[in-house]
């Protein structure tokens, strides 16, 4: 995907954006664009610069270079700085920033000031409703739980009706079965308004619960623009390999433009090189992305590996498995199979996209 595809058809769109905090860069010339309606995620470790990135837009922090637009109005560049009351942007913090003297109610019409009452009492009700939150109108956020505040704060962000909604790691604070379910009736109050958003946050299960479309950052910049899908099952860079999902790396020669050999077998499938764009030589030595689901329990499978560890997940259990060579790899086995440690089990490979990389040591 291209992610400055269309700039002049979208609700925000960053060009070729760079900031600095001294000598220290921290965006590093990261372009991309969203459609309304369009839900994105900026994903990516602690600072990589999504959070910087995320502040440039809601005009908090300057550009050293480049542009932002929002609505196709210039917000942004080394001369112009549109302040942040004047974007039409609405924001949700990791802190949720609720008024504790103000009720329920009172923090969602806290920026309907400019409406009338009739109207600002009609909007109100339609985020109580919209939120789940119908009934705690004259509660105050000490009275609310952590899940009821964040729809609180998400409330009123949206409001307003803002152009572009932000959000700043919103589920940081709660517990970690609560994020993902939450992150998912999030998405649907805001799908339910057909408004634009953009998060950021380390956490993939968020991510994956919550966007339409992600954007890998990586040294401050943008490794890779794609759907959840492609991200885990097509990475181009082997930082997303590694940073996207589970997996390990085996060793293995490009017989041809469709086969590669590893220690498990030939697999069999496009073998691109890391960027996508080209092909292996015939005999190249390649390292090979192998995720837990492409490893299949088969007790009817001559070949086997022995259980290093195991990680009960419910419906499935994590194996970590050594194999004759003593490398190890990792599967999804469902949870009736409940193998001892040290136990030796029958394994089959079931990979439908080849992912390789030139080895570690010859990468720049």
């Amino acid at each position: 995907m291209n992610p400055e595809a269309g700039f002049s058809e979208n609700v925000l769109a960053l060009k070729d954006v760079r900031q600095s905090y001294g000598a220290h860069s921290v965006i590093k010339g990261l372009s991309f664009a969203l459609r309304r309606g369009s839900i994105a995620c900026l994903l990516g470790p602690s600072g990589c610069g999504k959070t910087t990135v995320l502040r440039c837009i809601c005009g908090f922090e300057p550009v050293e270079s480049g542009e932002i637009r929002i609505g196709n109005r210039l917000m942004s560049d080394p001369h112009n700085l549109v302040p942040p009351e004047q974007r039409r942007v609405g924001m949700v913090f990791q802190d949720y920033a609720l008024f504790p003297h103000l009720n329920v109610s009172q923090n969602i019409a806290f920026g309907l000031h400019s409406i009338d009452g009739a109207e600002r009492a009609r909007r109100v009700a339609r985020y109580l409703e919209a939120t789940g939150l119908t009934g705690f109108e004259h509660k105050f956020p000490h009275e609310l739980s952590g899940g009821q505040q964040q729809r609180v704060a998400l409330a009123r962000a949206m409001a307003p009706q803002p152009e572009l909604l932000l959000l700043d790691e919103p589920f940081s604070n709660l517990d970690v079965d609560l994020r993902e379910r939450l992150a998912a009736e999030v998405r649907s109050i805001i799908k339910l308004f057909n408004m634009t958003a953009v998060l950021v946050t380390h956490d993939q299960h968020e991510t994956f619960a919550f966007a339409d479309e992600i954007g890998i950052i990586h040294d401050g910049r943008i490794e890779q623009w794609d759907s959840a899908y492609n991200l885990y099952h097509r990475p181009v860079t082997r930082f997303i390999a590694d940073f996207v999902g589970q997996g390990v790396f085996l060793p293995g020669t490009v017989l041809n433009a469709r086969q590669v050999q590893i220690e498990l077998g030939t697999l069999n499938g496009i073998v691109r090189n890391s960027d996508g764009n080209g092909q292996f030589a015939d005999g190249e030595k390649v390292e090979v992305l192998l995720r837990p689901d492409d490893i299949i329990h088969d007790d009817g499978s001559s070949l086997q590996a022995e259980v290093l560890t195991k990680a009960f997940r419910g419906a499935e259990i994590l194996y970590t498995l050594k194999l004759d060579s003593g490398r190890k790899v990792l599967a999804l086995v469902p949870s009736h199979h409940n193998h001892a440690i040290g136990e030796r089990i029958g394994i089959r490979l079931d990979v439908d996209h080849v992912v390789a990389f030139a080895p570690a040591q010859a990468e720049s």
